[in-house]
């Protein structure tokens, strides 16, 4: 199991994800993306299964039309660890791929 990261580890990560905040006592990312339309939210949905399941790592997430709602925690360790950073930083890749 991932070691839970530090309060200061966390607020490292979140100066290089700015739109992503944590849920209460830190439990998780928490992150919602809107998009032009259904198709292309379901396609940043597709690439990061894909990665996700690459990384043994899901996402908790919600889909409505052209919006995706995503919380992150690594369940088995209780918390944040590095596996819900590395899978922030991979969707805001996606998603700035996707909106360009």
């Amino acid at each position: 199991m991932p070691p839970l990261l530090a309060q200061a580890e966390i607020e490292q990560a979140l100066t290089h994800l700015p739109q992503w905040r944590t849920a209460p006592h830190a439990s998780a990312l928490l992150r919602d993306y809107t998009f032009a339309d259904f198709s292309q939210a379901f396609g940043f949905m597709t690439q990061v299964a894909l990665c996700a399941e690459r990384l043994n790592h899901h996402p908790d997430w919600a889909n409505v039309y052209n919006r995706v709602q995503v919380r992150l925690s690594t369940h088995d360790a209780g918390g944040l660890t590095a596996k819900d950073v590395r899978l922030a930083q991979y969707m805001e890749q996606v998603a700035e791929r996707l909106n360009a």
